[in-house]
């Protein structure tokens, strides 16, 4: 049960931090701004209507789209890759 609950931990904790670029890149946050016709431009259009015109800097728009063109600091993928391992250790049990 032990390996079982490592090997979960350690592919949940891989797959996170992989999966979020390529989820993001998917819905249209890109790392050169966002997709016309994609997820992003609706929500980015939502987020302008909303805002007056704009989006609004720290909206989950802004904050998804800094994410697309950037990527996660080390402490993020941290973060995210504990948050996996998590999940990963749970369903590995």
């Amino acid at each position: 049960m032990g390996f079982l609950l490592l090997l979960g931990a350690g592919t949940g904790a891989v797959a996170a931090v992989a999966a979020l670029p390529a989820v993001l890149g998917a819905v249209g946050f890109t790392s050169t701004g966002i997709a016309a016709g994609t997820i992003a431009a609706k929500m980015m259009s939502g987020a302008a209507v909303a805002n007056g015109g704009g989006v609004a800097a720290g909206s989950t728009v802004a904050v998804l789209q800094s994410i697309g063109a950037a990527g996660l600091s080390t402490a993020a993928n941290a973060a995210l890759g504990t948050a996996g391992a998590v999940v990963g250790a749970i369903l590995g049990r």
